[in-house]
C-alpha cells in the first residue's frame, strides 16, 4: 500500500477545485494524513511608461489567506497546514508540494481543450510533468461544470501521473 503522510491541495478558488478538495479531504481522513492547502497568486503585474514600472497588485495578501484559511475540511481531525505564496501557479505548487513532502497532489482541472488550452495552458498538465510525487487529477463533474446542460448523475474522473 502506498503510504500518504501528507496530501497537498492546491486551490485556485474555483468551483471546479471543489471536487478535488473534496477527494483531498478523503484521502488525508482515511489516510490519518495531513493536509497542506496552498494557493498561488499571480505575480504584479508590470506596466512601463514614461521609462518606468508600475507594478499593480493582483490581490492582497491578507484577503487571500483570509479567504485561504476557509477552506477548511468538514473532518476537524484532519490536521491542516496553509501555504500562500505568489509566482507561476505550476512551478511553486511542485515546489511547495516537494517543501511540504507531499506524497500526493490533489487537484482540480478545469478540463480545457483546443484552442483554449493552447493559450490558456493548463496548470495541472504542468504539475504533473515536474512533480516528483504522484499527482491526481480531478476533473469536475459535467453536472457541476459552469453553463452546462442538464445531465445524468455523473461521476468523478480521476486521473494519476
Amino acid at each position: 500500500m502506498l503510504p500518504i503522510r501528507t496530501v497537498f491541495y492546491p486551490t485556485d478558488f474555483s468551483e471546479q477545485a471543489e471536487p478535488a478538495f473534496e477527494f483531498a479531504c478523503a484521502l488525508a481522513r482515511d489516510y490519518g494524513a495531513r493536509m497542506v492547502i496552498a494557493h498561488v497568486s499571480p505575480p504584479l503585474i508590470q506596466v512601463v511608461g514614461d521609462g518606468g514600472f508600475v507594478n499593480y497588485p493582483v490581490g492582497n495578501i491578507d484577503t487571500l489567506m483570509e479567504r485561504l484559511k476557509t477552506v477548511r475540511p468538514a473532518d476537524s481531525r484532519i490536521a491542516v497546514e496553509y501555504k500562500l505564496v505568489e509566482g507561476d501557479a505550476a512551478d511553486e505548487i511542485t515546489r511547495m508540494a516537494g517543501e511540504a513532502k507531499a506524497d500526493v497532489i490533489v487537484m482540480g482541472t478545469h478540463g480545457r481543450g483546443g484552442l483554449s488550452r493552447l493559450l490558456l495552458g493548463s496548470v495541472a498538465e504542468s504539475v504533473m510533468r515536474l512533480s516528483t510525487c504522484p499527482v491526481l487529477t480531478v476533473k469536475t463533474p459535467l453536472a457541476a461544470a459552469p453553463d452546462a446542460p442538464p445531465a445524468k448523475p455523473s461521476r468523478v474522473d480521476v486521473s494519476i501521473e
